[in-house]
Order: C-alpha cells, then structure tokens, then sequence
C-alpha cells in the first residue's frame, strides 16, 4: 500500500465522486475570522464537522451498551458550537459524504489544534467500497467544557492505494454501516 498524494485525491474526487462536497484547496480563514483547516492537503483531506451532533449524558442514568444502545444516553442538538462536557463524549458527522474505491483504505486521525486541546477524536477506517458520512466520535479528555466547531476542520482524512484489488470488499460484505446518512449510533 502506499499513501496517495494531493493530485490522486483531486482526481479521485473530482472524476468518481469520492468526497462530496470536495473542497480544492486548504481552506484557512474565511472573510471574518479565522477557522480550523480544512479541504485538500498534501497527502490527505481534511474533513469537516456537520452542525448535527449528540452529546453523552447521564441524566437517565443509563449504560452505554454497543449491543443495545440506548438513545436516552444522549442529547441530539443542532448548533454552530457544540460544548462538550469535561471528560465527555459526543458524535457528531461529516460535512463531507465519501465513496472509497475497492483498491483504497483511509485512516482518519483527529486534526493537531483539536488534540492539543485535549478533544480526541477517534474515527475507524473507512473500507475498500465503503461509503457514507461519517460518524465521528469527539471525547474531550479535559476536566473543562471544550468547544468544537461546525463547518470547520476535525479531522484528516489519508488515502492508501492496495497494489491489488480486495477479494472481498465492504460493499460485498454488505456493512451495516455501508451508504450512512446523519450521525449513526451503533448497530447490530
């Protein structure tokens, strides 16, 4: 496998749809202030962060379970800013809807001016044919409120070309994630 460069991605978005809205260029500061980066870099794609977002509470008292997820665990809001609780979670989505091709696998990593925060976020790779929005888990470790922004940056996005095509891919398989919409809470 190896890392696929700026011009790769460019094509890949432009000719087959792979990222949509794709944004050219890396994208810093806008007409009135200054924002966290996103669009196209070097060597990957920084992905953008909806105004969807459910944030973890413990007001029902409730057990995260991924077997039988409980939809009390959290609150959904809609917001330009959305406050984590300290040493909370949220899930939140892309603004972005990918289409990996069967010979690629992504890791996304959590961007550096989030993590320096302290706001980890923790996003499983993207399989050969998957696609979707993706759901995007946002954990603040600090014992403070942290702030994410909409629109703006969360996360980036690499690219890895296989040297041959999967046997079977995400979209063979049949993923219960495959073609997501809006956050999406665990399925089984």
């Amino acid at each position: 496998m190896s890392v696929q460069p700026d011009h790769w991605i460019r094509k890949m978005a432009l000719e087959k749809g792979m990222i949509e809205p794709f944004v050219e260029r890396q994208i810093r500061t806008n007409d009135e202030q200054n924002i966290i980066s996103y669009g196209l870099s070097s060597y990957g794609y920084d992905l953008r962060v909806a105004d969807e977002f459910k944030v973890f509470t413990n007001v029902f008292n409730t057990v995260v379970d991924p077997k039988s997820f409980d939809d009390r665990s959290f609150v959904t809001m809609q917001t330009d800013i959305c406050i984590v609780p300290p040493n909370s979670f949220a899930l939140a989505r892309s603004v972005e809807y990918f289409r990996i091709p069967r010979d690629v696998l992504t890791i996304c990593v959590g961007k550096s001016t989030y993590a320096r925060c302290g706001i980890i976020v923790n996003v499983t790779p993207f399989e050969p044919e998957w696609e979707g929005h993706v759901t995007l888990e946002i954990s603040n470790t600090t014992p403070l409120p942290a702030r994410i922004y909409a629109h703006e940056g969360l996360a980036q996005v690499v690219f890895f070309k296989a040297e041959t095509v999967c046997e079977t891919s995400y979209a063979d398989r049949s993923g219960k994630y495959m073609k997501q919409r809006g956050i999406t809470v665990p399925r089984m």
